[in-house]
């Protein structure tokens, strides 16, 4: 298994790229293990790459709901979340972990194959004669998920290696390379959002929904450039974004129930396609994982309720009273209906629970199974954008200004709460953002870089007791194999032995 983590994309991590959703109906698109010579084997070269979206093989992997998720453990390393299951769940909280403490160092050898194997991929669509449109459309996909898989590698374990030369992903026996400086690699990221934004649509719809569009592109890019503090850049896009068509749902919990699928949402940017029956990749769990186990929906939908996901009460109790986003939020819960018909509700806190029920998702009206849902799973959303456009500008200009405050205020209103006051200072309005971010977004896979682009990540740890969290944990460390296997050539993290 030599070269394991950066070349496994022709050593049997082929199984990586299996079966994906992009509709209601469950498809089978194959390994990619043949060169591209059809329009066919583009499509499939192309939806095999949106695996990666729900963690290829693994069990509710990627923007899923199982622990390898890139939402989980974004929620249960930040103060949107806490586990009542004990175990590993521990250490993740107290970012208490090391090179062998695979729940963290899994994803670096799941994602790296799939950025080689996009290289061949797209060496292989260059050379194919097809229809020119859908071939620019389909490099655009590509370059988008690239970047995006790099993206998140990069925000979690620092700077690698993007391999981008089709030669060199295909050879197992490519040298290791010493890792990039940080310059390179937000580069090659910066170019593949950049160029997958300029060949795409502005958004997708119908049996395209789901894909990555232009908006899809700028807002990983706007995420980018936030993350590197590029403050008037951020702002940029951000703007660019406003003006492709985009808008909020009147209903904040409608993101989170059916009537968002198929692109019915003018607020879902991207998103994570899930079906009741097409395999536990392709499906969303969060239920199961979040509800107790003497929840009783009120309506009589049958739901599997596993009991482990919560948010912490310390995080709950900052919400104003009136904010409308408490429906998907729940100190107190439904646990059946008395003689006469009346739903009985209990109180988690007064239970002992360690914190709210983060249903966020409603249950799937179509009751063909307690476990998976048809819901999908966001991954971006307009409300992230105004959100991210009014701190962006807060910092670019030392200073809220107009657009600022509309963009915040815009999603403070659909949850029913009162504008902020004018007149805030830099600092001021910051702190307005850092909230609005967890009542907004929480469990949607961003408070970890939100927190670590504050300078509050540790800090966080450290408040709730933790004694292992120390500065380097902002980022991962890499699978001690990666370290091994190069012959020291690869370096670990900072901090880790």
């Amino acid at each position: 298994m030599k070269h394991i983590y950066n070349r496994l994309a022709l050593l049997g991590c082929l199984a990586a790229f299996s079966a994906c959703e992009k509709d209601l109906q469950y498809k089978t698109y194959g390994d990619l293990s043949d060169v591209v010579s059809t329009t066919e084997g583009a499509v499939a070269a192309v939806n095999a790459a949106y695996t990666g979206l729900a963690g290829g093989s693994d069990w509710q992997g990627g923007w899923d709901a199982g622990t390898y998720a890139w939402r989980t453990q974004a929620m249960m390393t930040t103060d949107e979340g806490i586990c009542s299951w004990g175990g590993n769940w521990i250490p993740l909280r107290n970012l208490n972990y090391t090179p062998d403490f695979d729940w963290v160092t899994h994803n670096y050898g799941r994602y790296t194959p799939y950025i080689s194997r996009i290289a061949i991929s797209l060496d292989n669509l260059e050379k194919l004669d097809i229809n020119a449109d859908l071939k620019k459309r389909y490099i655009g996909e590509l370059k988008a998920l690239r970047a995006h898989y790099a993206q998140l590698l990069y925000f979690n374990y620092g700077p690698f290696t993007i391999v981008t030369d089709a030669k060199v992903a295909a050879n197992p026996d490519a040298p290791y390379l010493p890792r990039p400086s940080i310059e390179t690699v937000v580069a090659q990221i910066e170019k593949d959002y950049k160029e997958a934004a300029a060949a795409l649509p502005d958004k997708f719809t119908g049996s395209d929904y789901g894909r990555f569009s232009k908006a899809a592109a700028l807002t990983g890019l706007m995420k980018l450039y936030m993350h590197e503090k590029k403050w008037a850049d951020a702002v940029t896009v951000g703007q660019q974004i406003t003006q492709l068509g985009y808008s909020l749902l009147p209903n904040y919990e409608d993101n989170f129930s059916t009537v968002s699928k198929g692109g019915n949402s003018p607020e879902m940017i991207l998103a994570v396609v899930c079906s009741s029956s097409g395999g536990d990749q392709y499906t969303n769990m969060w239920l199961a994982h979040a509800l107790p186990s003497d929840y009783k929906d009120s309506t009589g939908i049958p739901l599997t309720a596993w009991g482990g996901y919560k948010m912490p009460w310390s995080s709950y109790d900052k919400f104003d009273k009136k904010d409308k986003r408490l429906k998907v939020l729940l100190e107190s819960y439904p646990t059946g209906k008395d003689a006469n018909g009346k739903v009985i509700y209990k109180n988690a806190r007064t239970a002992g629970e360690l914190g709210a029920i983060p249903v966020k998702f409603a249950p799937d009206p179509s009751r063909a199974n307690s476990q998976n849902s048809a819901v999908d799973f966001p991954v971006y959303r307009y409300a992230d954008v105004l959100l991210m456009l009014a701190e962006s500008i807060n910092e670019a200009n030392g200073a809220p200004n107009q657009q600022a405050y509309d963009a915040i205020n815009a999603v403070r209103a659909r949850a029913g709460l009162d504008k902020l006051p004018a007149g805030l200072t830099k600092a001021q309005f910051l702190a307005k953002i850092q909230d609005e971010r967890l009542f907004e977004l929480w469990g949607e896979g961003w408070r970890k870089d939100d927190l670590i682009r504050w300078n509050l990540y540790i800090q966080r740890a450290v408040k709730d007791g933790s004694t292992t969290a120390q500065a380097y944990k902002v980022l991962l460390p890499l699978p001690r194999q990666v370290i091994t296997q190069s012959g020291g050539v690869i370096k670990q993290n900072e901090g880790y032995n």
